[in-house]
């Protein structure tokens, strides 16, 4: 790897780096806030607006192992891989009838996370702990996967990331992340997430432009689908996994936003109006991701080779192919910059729903605000340790594997989170009942599957594949229907008898 390269990516990390940690005043100052000091420091004082809340929560959805792995995928496996592009397209009609809603409640009672709004819904600790802890875990190996993607960018700058210098370079590159997001909470990523999205968007325009330099893209995805072809793949999608694929896309929306992380996001939005006109505009992160994906053919038809196993280095291999030194330096390290800012927001989230609905309401009840914050903030260096030593300890593969139990493991909290919109919620009980029935089920149709994403269940002679977390997504919902049915007949036994007495 070519030393101009490398320093310029490091220059570009350390900028960003820095950024972070001087936190340019994105709301009005902790000391004249109104909100508590945990809502100061995880939700920057609700103070974004509509272009600020929009480079924060697309810088949190679109992460850099996403602009890695989509690419990726559709490098190593044709055009199953732009299944990204589809649901990060759908799920925004979804949302948008629920989120703005949802964060003016937030607004209104002083809610920092989703947990807090079951917690006042239901008046459950039982149940904002069970969807406590489920964001907690779920999030966890999803932080490391950002520290994978970051060790693909170091081992085409001619790191080794299983090296004593890859563990070095990534150690440093996160205990600076880990004081920034320590001191300021979701200021620090919201600087960075500026610098993202520009960084982000002008490595497309230039990516595009490169490619264009050295292919005609007319040729380009006939050359890619014949390339792929030769190993047994297609450029486009079998109508065979047309519903393993719409339910993978479905299932995988739905979870998007399941996400404790995201979803204190998007309380950070000024107002519900704000929050309403940030949504639709996301699209243009998904259009930007979809330039990424087409680089995974354009690497195809280069020629690019990545290293056995490692597909999610295509895209930083053919930039190193098809860019002088200095400028794959520095799209490089605007590849690493884009992990930086899902890494801090995902352990800014875990660490709130700890401090809130862990230690305040079961350890410390009488917990002053100072207290609950400084928890919080203690609890975010440890979950960033924690994904640490995990990325540094572990194979890729097992992070992999956790990160899609933790997408089931999250569309089981989805009946808690919106029937508590309704007029008439259900139970806890059955709320309680339907999650612990789609925790288990879910969890046992991924390992027992060897953690493929999809089961094919049998009716018949009809053989359906379906993603694993929509189908025990179903069953907790029919559990929440049934218990709550069976609940309010036994309600009406008694009132029978006093009737007939």
């Amino acid at each position: 790897m070519n030393g101009t390269t490398t320093v310029v990516a490091v220059g570009v990390v350390t900028a960003a780096s820095t950024l972070a940690m001087l936190r340019p005043r994105t709301g009005p100052p902790s000391s004249t806030a109104t909100g508590t000091d945990l809502e100061q420091w995880a939700l920057a004082g609700r103070s974004h607006g509509p272009l600020m809340l929009w480079c924060v929560l697309g810088g949190t959805i679109y992460t850099a192992y996403t602009f890695l792995a989509v690419p990726g995928v559709v490098f190593s496996s044709g055009g199953i891989g732009l299944y990204a592009l589809v649901y990060t397209t759908i799920v925004y009609p979804l949302v948008l009838v629920v989120l703005p809603r949802l964060a003016e409640t937030a607004r209104r009672h002083g809610y920092v996370s989703a947990v807090d709004f079951i917690r006042g819904t239901y008046r459950s600790p039982g149940l904002a702990l069970a969807v406590a802890l489920t964001g907690i875990l779920a999030t966890m190996p999803y932080i490391a996967l950002q520290l994978i993607g970051i060790q693909a960018v170091l081992a085409v700058v001619g790191i080794d990331p299983g090296g004593l210098v890859g563990d070095l370079a990534l150690t440093v590159v996160f205990a600076v992340l880990a004081a920034s997001t320590y001191r300021h909470g979701l200021s620090a990523p919201s600087a960075v997430a500026v610098l993202k999205a520009a960084l982000v968007v002008g490595s497309a325009i230039v990516l595009v432009l490169l490619v264009s330099g050295r292919t005609d893209w007319a040729d380009l995805w006939p050359a890619a689908e014949s390339a792929l072809r030769s190993r047994g793949l297609e450029a486009t999608l079998n109508p065979e996994n047309a519903m393993a694929y719409g339910s993978l896309a479905l299932g995988s929306a739905l979870a998007l936003f399941a996400f404790p992380h995201v979803l204190m996001v998007t309380f950070s939005g000024r107002t519900k109006r704000v929050v309403a006109q940030t949504i639709p505009a996301l699209l243009g992160w998904t259009l930007v991701l979809g330039v990424f994906a087409v680089m995974g053919a354009a690497a195809i038809a280069i020629g690019v080779a990545p290293p056995p196993g490692r597909a999610d280095q295509a895209v930083a291999l053919l930039i190193q192919q098809v860019a002088p030194p200095w400028l794959a330096g520095g799209l490089l390290g605007s590849l690493v910059v884009a992990a930086l800012v899902p890494a801090a927001v995902m352990s800014i989230g875990a660490a709130t729903l700890f401090a809130r609905n862990v230690y305040v309401e079961y350890l410390n009840p009488a917990a002053t605000s100072e207290q609950e914050a400084c928890v919080a903030r203690s609890m975010s260096l440890l979950v960033k340790v924690g994904a640490l030593a995990f990325a540094l300890g572990f194979h890729n593969t097992n992070a992999i594997q956790l990160h899609l139990l933790g997408a089931v493991w999250v569309l089981q909290t989805l009946p808690a989170l919106l029937l508590g919109l309704l007029p008439a919620a259900p139970g806890r009980t059955a709320l309680l009942a339907g999650w612990l029935t789609g925790m288990l089920g879910g969890t046992a149709m991924v390992t027992w599957g060897h953690f493929a994403p999809t089961v094919t269940v049998h009716f018949g002679d009809l053989h359906l594949t379906l993603f694993a977390g929509l189908l025990a997504l179903a069953a907790n919902l029919a559990v929440v229907g049934a218990v709550q049915a069976a609940t309010r007949l036994l309600a009406k036994v008694p009132e029978q008898r006093r009737a007939l007495m």
